[in-house]
């Protein structure tokens, strides 16, 4: 048998205030005056001096803010990296993200295109990427995604959402600094913070479970629960076990794999648009017959927090629509095998995805 050899993060700083390292942290890592920094920032940021004045530029280094109303596609990305090999006079020293999911794979797919020829679509699937990414650093402002750990960047491309699943996608450095959280709406909190605990519930049930994944995945579960069903946590302690929540339920996907919320969610996230946070709650609301424990829970928690769920999101769509959205879905393999087996054709045949899909 030949076990996967996979890379983590080799370097991680944790503690409120820790972003004030930065610049100890990245300018060894500066090639040459000319080589500069990118810094990708959550467009949120822009006026907020408290975050913006403590990033520190030098010479040719450049902060570009980026919208994350719409998730990361190929295009954008495509984009960023031709901007970049047009205007900067080498290649850069390094790509730092800061901001949530949308910003932290935008940076781990730039840094990875600087390096690998062609368009960023012929990358989306597992193990395609053949030169290393130049060095990026990513920096949460939200808690949940386990974008900061894991070894994807997922994109929408022309024809699917898919990650770009390789060693070389996860970033050389993290900074978990949970002051950064501070201000994150309440619902862009919860549909974050349930990111993470659907990720767990998915791998700790599926078939592609073992020891490895189960120790992260139900540490994260314990911390979300603890998180979003008590009341004894204060704010910082809340804001700090989200992010190591986060960071454990980003790992316990290594050797695993997530289920049929997240394929059913890019889906949604494919035709409509919609948010990968909010997709994976709207469906996970409805998936009481593959997770009926963790749907009980996930029910609990909404009512806890005053969630109220979008309702009627596919009430108009066309057969064509519902095609396009289960054709999506349904290509994601490895996912529906984790969930359902290696038989899960027999069991998620397009008639039931679409019965699912219409109650939302």
């Amino acid at each position: 048998m030949n076990y996967r050899n996979f890379p983590m993060v080799p370097k991680v700083i944790f503690g409120r205030g820790s972003f004030n390292q930065l610049n100890d942290i990245i300018a060894p890592k500066r090639i040459s005056i000319n080589a500069p920094f990118i810094f990708l920032v959550d467009d949120v940021f822009k006026n907020n001096t408290w975050l913006t004045s403590r990033i520190p530029t030098a010479y040719e280094d450049k902060i570009i803010y980026i919208s994350a109303n719409q998730e990361p596609t190929t295009v954008q990305v495509d984009a960023l990296v031709e901007d970049l090999i047009l205007n900067t006079k080498a290649l850069p020293s390094g790509i730092i993200g800061i901001g949530g999911g949308t910003i932290l794979d935008l940076a781990k797919a730039v840094s990875i295109m600087l390096t690998n020829k062609g368009e960023s679509k012929d990358y989306q699937g597992w193990d395609l990427v053949k030169n290393p990414a130049i060095y990026h650093v990513g920096i949460p402002t939200l808690s949940g995604t386990g974008a900061e750990v894991s070894r994807t960047t997922v994109l929408t491309g022309p024809e699917r959402k898919l990650g770009i699943n390789s060693d070389f996608t996860p970033f050389d450095q993290v900074v978990l600094d949970s002051e950064l959280t501070n201000n994150v709406p309440k619902d862009q909190w919860f549909y974050t913070g349930m990111d993470c605990y659907i990720h767990c519930v998915e791998s700790l049930t599926g078939n592609y479970l073992n020891a490895f994944s189960q120790s992260y995945g139900e540490m994260a579960l314990q911390l979300c629960e603890s998180i979003f069903l008590t009341n004894d946590l204060s704010t910082i302690e809340a804001q700090e076990k989200l992010m190591m929540a986060s960071w454990h339920g980003g790992m316990s996907i290594a050797y695993s794999q997530v289920g049929v919320a997240h394929a059913m969610s890019y889906g949604l996230s494919y035709l409509l648009g919609t948010k990968h946070g909010i997709g994976n709650c709207i469906v996970f609301d409805h998936l009481e017959e593959f997770y009926p424990e963790g749907v009980k829970v996930f029910k609990a928690m909404k009512k806890k927090h005053n969630i109220i769920l979008p309702k009627g999101i596919c009430a108009n769509l066309s057969d064509r629509e519902f095609d396009i959205m289960i054709n999506i879905s349904l290509s994601l393999d490895p996912l529906w095998e984790n969930a359902l087996g290696k038989n899960w054709k027999k069991i998620m045949t397009p008639k039931k995805l679409k019965q699912l899909y219409q109650k939302m």
